[in-house]
């Protein structure tokens, strides 16, 4: 801990923070005003004032050597053994996930910076009473690390009395300690930025990476990033953000979970805009169609990459129909992303990655990429992005108990500091628990009806939660449910989905339940 929080490394970060925070908490302001806005009426759509940007001619910097192939990217935390995991996974492109996979617990955000050190210097090792981890000769994937959102703070790292930027944290931190060594080892300190909801939120990420590489006398440009456009108005605005991370860019990712999240968040009393349960809203629902449609066409027409999302699934070693079932999914769902024209896609666990490669193999033949696949066939109005209705699926009483269920079991998770769960052969994180937490608040105060005219309310949800919690005992046992924190979980979940106000985002409702 000593070495990562570095007098050095500390005044950096602070530098950061006294530079950059004021600009952030009024963009954060802003985020507030829009939605506001959008409750009261006004529309979601492109923007007028940059059709300028959207019909010029420019193109994103071509691709550094390690970066030019991302044809399959494993996605995981930080923790020690998962990040052995991954960089042994055969994978091209590791994401070192100190966001949704990963828990703000101070002790995670110091100890994930320590491996991230020590992986990119090829030290890094684990013994454990069971077994004993370490790399395996290579060749590695490239890591590109993902900071926390905008909208997180870290009050373990005060500057002048408040607490700092969760973002300029993790990113200060990582990028004092590592840029340098990277770019000495071929490689180069490479992002993915969550959360965004506008471009003049990705003009400040910008503006951050420009003055840290002055201030470490690293060479302009060096940074790249992938961006996630993972809410419902940056998805009108992929062009504006691609334009203003012009010096820096990457590509953009199709990050559905939280995409979801968000238009539940931004639509959440428009009772026009339920969405059914979270299984049955698929890449093929017309309005996710059009979300990842353009973001190829977008991506391919600047000459970035576009990645895919998520196979969450995390194979049984118990059942082997589970696994036939779920990887033919796996399978028909990358299938469509590399014949959409993707560039690469993501997973969850090791077994996923021979799967994706084998897919994009096919696709790609000797091609590192498909920058080469523009997608003139593809037209994308306001109004295709916003057609959630036309999904047509019923929200299900074992919709409404998958929710109840998948919440309690990840928080309570995350509040012993485990960020990333395997629940039902699938892994959910942050995305997946907001998820399930907002699409019950939506449901309860827009009075939806399950198929048999039952009204979703409060009651009946508390009524869920006391049988799912008794299932939950029975299957980890009453040891394990003595030192687990499911009562903590449950005040929590309430909390965030059944009062009478929406919390923006769960994480920060919970950061003062942690260390």
């Amino acid at each position: 801990m000593t070495e990562i929080l570095s007098d050095e490394a500390v005044a950096f970060v602070a530098d950061l923070n006294r530079r950059f925070r004021p600009r952030r908490n009024e963009l954060l302001a802003a985020r507030a005003a829009r939605r506001a806005e959008i409750a009261g009426g006004a529309s979601l759509g492109f923007l007028a004032e940059t059709a300028d940007i959207r019909a010029a001619e420019w193109q994103a910097p071509p691709a550094p050597a390690d970066l030019t192939d991302r044809r399959v990217e494993i996605t995981g935390p930080t923790e020690r053994k998962m990040t052995i995991n991954a960089l042994n996974s055969g994978a091209k492109v590791w994401l070192a996930d100190l966001e949704d996979a990963n828990t703000p617990h101070w002790q995670n955000v110091v100890d994930g910076q320590q491996n991230l050190y020590e992986a990119i210097r090829r030290t890094i090792t684990l013994t454990t009473p069971q077994k004993s981890y370490e790399l395996n000769g290579g060749p590695y994937p490239t890591i590109v690390m993902r900071p926390r959102g905008w909208h997180l703070d870290e009050r373990h790292l005060p500057v002048d009395d408040e607490p700092a930027v969760g973002a300029l944290v993790d990113f200060g931190l990582y990028f004092f300690h590592n840029a340098k060594e990277l770019l000495e080892r071929g490689s180069g300190p490479y992002f993915y930025l969550p959360k965004m909801e506008s471009h003049r939120e990705a003009a400040l990420w910008n503006d951050v990476f420009t003055y840290a590489q002055e201030a470490l006398g690293i060479p302009h440009g060096t940074i790249r990033a992938t961006v996630l456009i993972e809410t419902i108005p940056a998805a009108f605005e992929m062009e504006e953000i691609l334009y203003v991370l012009r010096d820096h860019l990457s590509g953009l990712n199709a990050g559905r979970w939280d995409y979801l999240f968000s238009i539940i968040k931004y639509f959440r009393d428009n009772p026009r805009m339920i969405l059914p349960d979270r299984a049955s809203v698929t890449m093929t629902a017309p309005f996710m169609r059009a979300y990842s449609e353009l973001l190829v066409k977008t991506c391919h027409r600047r000459g970035a990459f576009a990645m895919g999302g998520m196979a969450a699934f995390i194979p049984s070693r118990r059942d082997p129909q589970v696994n036939e079932v779920a990887l033919a999914k796996v399978r028909e769902d990358k299938e469509r992303e590399a014949g959409d024209g993707f560039d690469g896609s993501w997973v969850a666990h090791p077994d996923l990655v021979p799967v994706c490669q084998e897919i994009f193999d096919r696709v790609l033949g000797d091609k590192p990429n498909q920058l080469d696949k523009q997608r003139p066939d593809v037209t994308v109005e306001a109004a295709q992005l916003l057609d959630v209705s036309s999904t047509g699926a019923p929200v299900t009483e074992a919709g409404l108990r998958g929710n109840v269920s998948v919440a309690l079991q990840y928080l309570e998770a995350w509040l012993r500091g485990n960020g990333a769960v395997a629940i039902n052969n699938l892994m959910e994180d942050a995305a997946t628990a907001e998820i399930s937490r907002s699409q019950v608040w939506q449901w309860i105060h827009n009075e939806v009806r399950l198929p048999d005219g039952t009204e979703i309310t409060a009651d009946l949800v508390g009524r869920i939660e006391d049988e799912e919690l008794v299932k939950i005992r029975k299957t980890i046992g009453d040891e394990a449910w003595a030192s687990s924190r499911f009562d903590d979980a449950r005040k929590l979940f309430e909390r965030v989905a059944l009062a009478d106000d929406f919390a923006d985002f769960l994480t920060t409702a919970a950061y003062d339940s942690i260390d």
